[in-house]
């Protein structure tokens, strides 16, 4: 008896899948077409094609009626979220955890550090041959607060270590302790925005953290902080951190916004001490050999019946 494993990579592309003689899955390859590859019924291992947004995830759910995992590539799980309540009880959500650390500290720590040294104010000089030479501001000797402390946030700080920051702060849902240092719980924001020289986002969506960083929260950044969000667009509240970038009190980097993609003529192209790259914090060359050795070793567990590995939550 087979079962249909739905993937958003060629089966033939991912080097260590089971065997379908061997396994009985049998790979159909969808990355978001209009046409499914074959009855959503027979699905059993679904994986969402990655950065086709919440209407493609979630469009064959409904109808996957015996699916047993829904596997997404990317570390946040909000754009299958809408979709969950169609599916049967027993369903196992798994994230990407492990594929995007890297890349995106990497991106976090390149817009800290663009934002700071004034490279956009660079690259437009050289456009208009204006050299504009001072004293700019140096990641060493700031004070660092991490908004979300899971993987990627380890990962950031990781980066940050030989930057010589003067203090680096982690928040996360709760309170704990790592070998790094105490973990505050997000009821500690409060205390810990006024001494932070620079602010990173890197929660998950989820309706505690939606406009986490809102009118209150950016009060309380400091004069001359600056903000950088890699984690998802309406993390911020969008009108209010163009009400504080407008004065020029603070600065922002943002891998996301809201809305997401940025439109044309929307306030934020263009509002001073803002920095905007276009979601990319995920999407680099380290992606795809990553996300191909998920995805074997997720479905060679899934063929001996084995647990799986980034369950983080199960329909029921």
């Amino acid at each position: 008896m087979t079962a249909d494993v739905w993937l958003p990579i060629p089966a033939d592309e991912i080097e260590g899948l089971p065997a379908p003689s061997e396994s009985g899955l049998d790979y159909r390859f969808w990355d978001g077409g209009r046409d499914f590859p074959a009855d959503p019924a027979d699905c059993a291992f679904y994986v969402v094609p990655y950065m086709k947004g919440t209407d493609v995830a979630v469009r064959p759910l409904a109808a996957m009626t015996n699916v047993r995992v829904v596997q997404t590539l990317s570390a946040g799980i909000d754009h299958v979220e809408p979709g969950l309540g169609s599916l049967p009880p027993g369903v196992r959500l798994c994230n990407a955890r492990g594929v995007h650390e890297a890349s995106t500290a990497e991106l976090a720590l390149a817009l800290i550090l663009a934002s700071l040294r004034g490279i956009p104010r660079f690259v437009e000089g050289q456009r208009l041959e204006q050299w504009h030479a001072g004293f700019y501001p140096a990641l060493a000797d700031k004070s660092v607060l991490i908004v979300g402390y899971g993987a990627i946030g380890a990962a950031i700080e990781d980066r940050l270590v030989p930057f010589e920051c003067a203090r680096v702060a982690r928040v996360a849902r709760s309170a704990r302790t790592t070998e790094r240092g105490e973990v505050h719980a997000l009821t500690d924001l409060p205390a810990l925005l006024p001494e932070a020289d620079v602010v990173i986002l890197s929660t998950p969506l989820t309706p505690a953290t939606r406009h986490l960083a809102n009118a209150g929260f950016l009060s309380r950044m400091k004069d001359g902080a600056l903000l950088v969000n890699v984690a998802r667009g309406p993390v911020v509240d969008t009108e209010a951190l163009l009400k504080e970038v407008e004065t020029g009190r603070i600065t922002a980097a943002l891998d996301v916004t809201d809305p997401e993609p940025l439109p044309a003529g929307h306030p934020l192209w263009h509002a001073p001490g803002v920095l905007v790259s276009p979601h990319v914090g995920g999407s680099t060359s380290a992606f795809l050999p990553r996300a191909k050795r998920l995805l074997a070793a997720q479905l060679t567990r899934y063929a001996a019946g084995e647990a799986l590995r980034n369950v983080v939550l199960t329909t029921g």
